[in-house]
């Protein structure tokens, strides 16, 4: 036995072995019909320290993307900075980012993450559009319409009709983050895929992509309210 737990064998007409650890840290096995299950185990064996440091590591992502709290110390990010959260008891905005910090009136703790959420998005459409603006006109790619989401899973998209849609949890990244997501779908204006040619056409507009497509992959759970 593996002592590492296998949530899930998936049988199919495939020809080789695959592991896939799940956002949840599941672990789930596909292969060839015929395989038995002492097969599966002596490889899911081989495998166990790469399945182990990768659930470890889900798991780390999965703790540190959760909800906030809202107390004082608490760090929010806006543009790749951090800013403590301060809860104030006099008469102020309900919320307000002044001199490094979040200012959040306490008559409004119950309302806080709706609060944050709704600044969040103001400067988001602010911000990104600006940047989207500047690079359409800059690269001649002319989009449709813009907007903010509420997406979860996407940073971005660019519709048939290259309308462009972007997360507002984005805003919490360093600009230059923003700016890679942004080339990449004014980039979709005119490759509708994620073909040879639309990657050639990034690492025209944006020659470092690469890291910055990198950090959102490492970083992207921690963008969250």
């Amino acid at each position: 036995m593996t002592n590492i737990k296998i949530d899930q064998i998936i049988r199919s007409k495939r020809k080789t072995m695959s592991i896939e650890i799940t956002r949840d840290a599941r672990l789930i096995v596909r292969a060839p019909k015929a395989t038995s299950l002492g097969f599966i185990e002596n490889f899911i064996l081989k495998k166990r320290l790469w399945i182990q440091d990768k659930q470890k590591l889900v798991k780390e992502k999965h703790s540190q993307s959760q909800p906030k709290e809202f107390v004082n110390g608490k760090e929010f990010l806006y543009l790749g900075n951090t800013y403590r959260l301060c809860i104030v008891a006099e008469n102020a905005p309900p919320l307000l980012l002044f001199d490094q910090e979040f200012c959040l009136l306490r008559a409004y703790l119950s309302e806080a993450r709706q609060l944050f959420i709704g600044w969040y998005k103001q400067q988001a459409y602010e911000k990104i559009k600006e940047r989207v603006d500047v690079y359409s006109n800059l690269f001649g790619l002319k989009y449709n319409k813009f907007s903010i989401t509420d997406a979860q899973k996407r940073w971005g998209s660019c519709s048939a009709k290259d309308n462009l849609c972007f997360a507002w949890r984005l805003i919490m990244a360093p600009l230059q983050i923003i700016d890679y997501v942004v080339i990449h779908e004014l980039a979709h204006i005119e490759e509708k895929n994620h073909s040879i040619r639309f990657w050639n056409k990034v690492k025209i507009l944006i020659p470092n992509f690469k890291e910055s497509k990198k950090w959102l992959k490492e970083n992207g759970h921690l963008l969250v309210v």
